[in-house]
């Protein structure tokens, strides 16, 4: 490079000031010119909701290098508060625009564009006309909501959005002691994880103390005399807050490269070629605000990620310089920590291969961190995809240890184009405190290889919802013990230790659908089926897997934007404090979370006994196992503390206390580990009846309703569901069984395509497609009945059936679509509303058992 040229840098965060280093350490004699519309260069963005937080107290710590220092260690001219305002590419110029107003232009030899990306801003009616809310994403932005939350002690918050930055802040703003809703279009937070990965985040989330709203957005926003906001969702609802936080993703900051020649993408962001040059000479481009390439796909991708900004900068430079060095595309590997879990991804997800067309495979598993038998290890849940010819495509992860390992080693993998063999073969640092002889990523790459090879044909949870009963059986091999704890709806119990002497009960005619709790034993149990004739299929991650899937955040109980409270009442609020929410006091920020019956954890009292039991290390169902062996070696009334650090425990340990009438006094979860206090309630005898009662499905809680909904008139189905969500707001279990006409309630109004038979097919052109053409049961008159009724409701305020069918859902009102009614009548799944699951008769039967209320309508 020539003594003489001038290279202009426009952007000084991490693409830009890592072109500047690399380029003075390869040339001492280039002029370089670094410009920075803000106030500081190569500042820590993603450590700034951590500052927020108090987890790094000392905010210079964020400022990993400053313009002094560049200029007195590289040579560099950084000019800050110098804007970029134009390009001229035909005259090699500059415009900039200083702190003053003034302007002046700059000549360059050659041009390394690193701006940046701005904060989406939502269309959202009267955003602009509230003070209190906020962006984050530099250090002044930072500034400003420190300084408002030091002058206004709000104990609100609300985030829009649940990307990393939104999930973040939400964390960190929790962390201060503030009640925060988080709200989310989607009907998931953190778009690099399918869903039944996110729910594990999600839980997390919410244990803590964030309240979750989820698959809803904010249609205006206005502020109080009192300076508090008021946020209408699109479901009507209303949250308040003192403070709201914008997270709704970034676009490219390229807008002052109107007219340049420069070309741009759809959303403007820069293309680059593979050495991160632009189509005009001497101009090149990194960072947020490019265009590059996907290392799997090939195709055009923008990913904002600090890693690659870096990476590119550097090869700018070395480019400018004359050196060959190109960049050969992004993965989107990307890492996140909420509260004590860590989440991590790499390569493409379950949901960008489907839209792209791109076939896979995919396996989950559950291992540990570490050696089992070692001391203080959680599991963690990962999911491998790749392709039929095994190429791994991505991974997901989410534990409390270890998750960073794993994803960076499955990675580097893709990025050197391995294979699920590769995997297998990779010989990993092992000792007990830090991995096992076969690690998690071996063990991912055996099941992918079983799948490849046709040792095991898996199914996922999504299927279930698909299964044809009468060509399948579902067989959950468990032990009675897990099974009776909580099952899939229609399973058969038969343990794999049993497997081979119960084959006589079991259809050769059907494929058996065969799953335990994290997919060995059923892995097991599909090998001794196959061999023997049956056709099998085996649950890939088992019934955790299944479990997490049907996590759905509490909705906070809010007013209705019209006035009519929801079923339940209550006013609004925002992010409830939970009896298990993570300690609001700053100072003891890591402090356990619990859950105690009541307000506090009564310690037994008088001459019972106090036992302790260590399950640590060991995988379900061998904590309950544990406990059952070692409360039924206890007097009544005496008491065991466990510490376990299974995930599952967690739930697992309430559930089975309900059932077996024990007390769970108390219960913690800190950094994976769980302890819980029980005190023995039942004597071992009737622990053991109470057990086997509800592995047969008979209970003695009557506390639950069950309807049948039969009929499918718009009069009988508002009447069902006024009744299904009070008994709901009154605490009940609800489960409502839709039959026959009822189902038509169900149905969207505007279906997918799906193949039927000419008969199917007559029956849907008959049928009333979806609530709002049911008819009435008396008073039709030729369709105005219906438009009447909904007119008098809607003129009293009370709930519209889709109103009332959305708050039983948001209730947790179980509906289930009887899958019989629905081969007699030609409705396939994908014509139902989201929300429901579908059932057999045998599935209501066990519910309608447990239930005080039955009613037929």
């Amino acid at each position: 490079m020539s003594k003489s040229q001038r290279v202009v840098i426009v952007g000084g965060v991490a693409g830009g000031a890592s072109a500047a280093a690399r380029l003075r350490r390869l040339d001492e004699h280039a002029e370089i010119i670094m410009l920075e519309k803000g106030e500081h260069i190569s500042f820590a963005n993603c450590g700034l909701p951590y500052h927020i937080g108090g987890t790094i107290q000392d905010r210079g710590k964020l400022l990993v290098q400053t313009p002094q220092a560049m200029r007195k260690r590289f040579g560099i001219d950084v000019r800050t508060e110098s804007e970029a305002t134009a390009i001229n590419t035909t005259k090699h110029e500059v415009t900039v625009r200083q702190a003053d107003g003034s302007t002046y232009t700059l000549s360059y030899d050659s041009l390394v564009l690193s701006p940046g990306a701005k904060p989406r801003r939502p269309a959202i009616e009267g955003l602009d006309s509230c003070r209190s809310v906020y962006s984050l994403r530099s250090l002044r932005d930072m500034d400003r909501i420190m300084s408002h939350l030091d002058e206004n002690p709000t104990q609100r918050a609300v985030v829009i959005g649940g990307g990393f930055i939104g999930v973040e802040t939400a964390e960190n703003l929790r962390d201060r002691g503030m009640n925060v809703t988080l709200v989310q279009s989607g009907p998931h937070i953190l778009a690099p994880f399918d869903s039944e990965m996110a729910v594990l985040l999600e839980q997390e989330m919410e244990h803590r103390g964030v309240t979750l709203d989820l698959n809803v957005s904010v249609k205006r926003m206005r502020e109080q005399d009192n300076g508090e906001m008021v946020l209408t969702l699109t479901d009507g609802t209303e949250l308040r807050a003192g403070i709201v936080l914008l997270a709704t993703g970034v676009k490219p900051d390229t807008s002052f490269l109107s007219g340049s020649g420069i070309s741009l993408g759809a959303d403007g962001h820069i293309m680059v070629d593979h050495q991160m040059r632009t189509n005009v000479a001497n101009v090149y481009a990194v960072g947020d605000a490019v265009m590059t390439t996907h290392r799997i796909t090939g195709q055009h991708t923008a990913i904002p990620l600090a890693g690659p900004a870096n990476k590119q900068g550097r090869i700018v430079a070395d480019v400018i310089s004359g050196l060959p060095t190109t960049y050969k595309g992004t993965q989107g590997t990307s890492i996140v920590k909420v509260f004590e879990l860590t989440g991590a991804s790499t390569g493409l997800h379950a949901r960008e291969l489907n839209r792209l067309g791109i076939p896979f495979h995919a396996v989950h598993l559950h291992p540990q961190p570490h050696a089992s038998y070692y001391p203080g290890g959680s599991p963690m849940s990962l999911k491998l995809l790749f392709r039929q010819d095994g190429r791994v495509l991505g991974a997901q992860a989410v534990g409390y240890s270890g998750v960073d390992k794993r994803i960076d080693v499955i990675a580097t993998i893709i990025r050197l184009g391995g294979s699920v063999s590769d995997l297998t073969e990779l010989e990993l640092a092992y000792a007990p405190p830090y991995s096992s002889a076969k690690d998690p990523v071996n063990m991912a790459g055996y099941m992918a290889e079983n799948v490849l090879n046709g040792m095991t044909d898996v199914y996922h949870t999504e299927h279930l919802a698909e299964r044809d009963t009468a060509s399948t059986m579902l067989i959950d091999v468990r032990t009675p013990l897990e099974f009776g704890n909580g099952s899939i709806p229609g399973a058969v119990n038969i343990p794999v230790d049993e497997l081979r002497d119960r084959l006589s009960e079991l259809d050769e005619s059907k494929t058996i659908w065969v799953f335990c709790q994290v997919g060995l034993r059923g892995y097991t149990a599909s090998r001794i089926l196959a061999q023997r004739g049956f056709r099998v299929r085996n649950l890939s991650g088992g019934y955790r897997t299944y479990k997490a899937t049907l996590f759905k955040p509490k909705k906070p109980v809010q007013t209705v934007a019209s006035g009519t409270p929801n079923i339940g009442g209550g006013t609004s609020t925002s992010g409830i404090n939970k009896p298990d929410s993570k300690s609001s006091s700053p100072a003891e920020k890591g402090a356990v979370f619990s859950m105690i019956n009541g307000t506090s954890a009564a310690k037994p009292t008088g001459t019972t006994s106090t036992e302790k039991l260590d399950a640590c290390g060991l995988c379900c169902p061998g904590p309950l196992i544990q406990v059952k062996e070692r409360i039924d070696r206890l007097a009544d009334s005496s008491t065991l503390e466990v510490t376990a650090t299974d995930p599952g425990f967690y739930e697992d340990i309430r559930a089975w206390c309900e059932m077996t009438g024990n007390e769970l006094l108390n219960i913690q979860k800190e950094a994976g580990t769980i302890r819980a206090s029980i005190r023995k309630g039942l004597a071992s005898a009737a622990v053991d009846l109470a057990m086997a009662n509800t592995a047969a499905g008979v209970s003695g809680n009557k506390d639950g309703a069950t309807f049948i909904v039969f009929d499918g008139s718009l009069d009988k189905a508002i009447a069902s569901f006024i009744l299904a969500n009070g008994a709901a707001a009154a605490g009940k279990k609800v489960t409502m069984f839709f039959t026959f006409w009822g189902l038509n309630m169900l149905r969207k109004s505007s279906p997918p395509s799906v193949h039927k038979t000419v008969v199917e097919r007559m029956f849907g052109w008959m049928m009333p497609r979806g609530s709002k053409k049911l008819p009435l049961s008396t008073m039709q008159m030729m369709g105005i009945g219906p438009k009447m009724i909904r007119a008098v409701m809607k003129s009293k305020n009370i709930d519209s059936l889709e109103q009332l069918m959305e708050s039983a859902i948001r209730q947790g009102v179980e509906i289930v679509a009887c899958s019989m009614s629905m081969d007699v009548m030609g409705i396939k799944r994908e014509e139902l509303i989201d929300g429901i699951s579908v059932g057999g008769v045998g599935y209501y039967l066990g519910q309608a058992n447990k239930a005080g209320t039955n009613l037929f309508i």
